[in-house]
């Protein structure tokens, strides 16, 4: 095989990896929300239990260190929620690149269904499961608990330079939840539950650091919301 013949292949594999995902998107769904991170005004439309503790770096939302924050009840402690919209029924992608040692518990997490900071979901992505770790968490005005119906073995978050891409599917009225990481084939992990509807999504880590970039949101509506979400940090 000719050299350039090889280089052609392997980008077109390169291209089909990165864009497998939003490819399947059902018909009655929208594009309501996409962010790169281009500008630096793109943390305005994030409110987060701790603002010296994010950035915008190298085009992406950064945790770079943990906040001064503690929930009310036991959760998360770095959370960039988006503010201004709520969603139902909706597929996310992003791309995730987690950027502290690796342990048992190397984390990213991402928010969903959040009705205010001591009620929602969580997809906790981690390199090890365990009843606190890698898993879809509920947080319901009590110290959150494992939901997850079924998950993988854990992740390989690599070096601390890649790039992973997640995406997540939530119907409302099922309750189904899923969750994929770097395979669109089957969901690392998955559950049913039925306690939220419309909330904000977010982004975060219980107490590492990373980076998000490349979020893109469909579904066939959202609500609008402006209320403030963590009015004040706790500690």
């Amino acid at each position: 095989m000719y050299p350039g013949k090889s280089i052609a292949i392997l980008f077109f594999l390169f291209l089909l990896s990165t864009e497998v995902f939003c490819q399947d998107i059902p018909d009655d769904y929208q594009l309501l929300y996409e962010q790169d991170f281009s500008s630096n005004t793109a943390l305005n439309e994030f409110e987060t239990t701790d603002a010296s503790s994010w950035r915008i770096s190298d085009q992406s939302l950064e945790i770079y260190k943990a906040g001064n924050y503690e929930p009310k009840v036991r959760s998360p402690f770095n959370i960039a929620m988006l503010k201004s919209l709520k969603f139902g029924d909706f597929i996310l992608e992003a791309d995730l690149q987690q950027t502290g040692k690796e342990y048992g518990h190397r984390d990213l997490c991402i928010f969903f269904g959040m009705k205010n900071h001591s009620n929602f979901y969580y997809s906790h992505i981690a390199s090890k499961p365990d009843p606190h770790s890698h898993n879809i968490f509920l947080v319901n005005d009590e110290p959150r608990i494992a939901i997850g119906k079924r998950t993988n073995e854990g992740i390989n978050w690599g070096n601390t330079n890649e790039w992973h891409k997640i995406r997540i599917e939530r119907n409302i009225d099922s309750g189904s939840i899923k969750i994929y990481f770097d395979d669109i084939e089957k969901p690392i992990m998955e559950t049913n539950d039925l306690h939220f509807d419309y909330g904000h999504i977010g982004f975060g880590t219980f107490d590492d650091t990373g980076k998000f970039d490349n979020i893109k949101i469909w579904g066939p509506d959202f609500a609008p919301d402006n209320d403030s979400f963590f009015p004040h940090p706790l500690r």
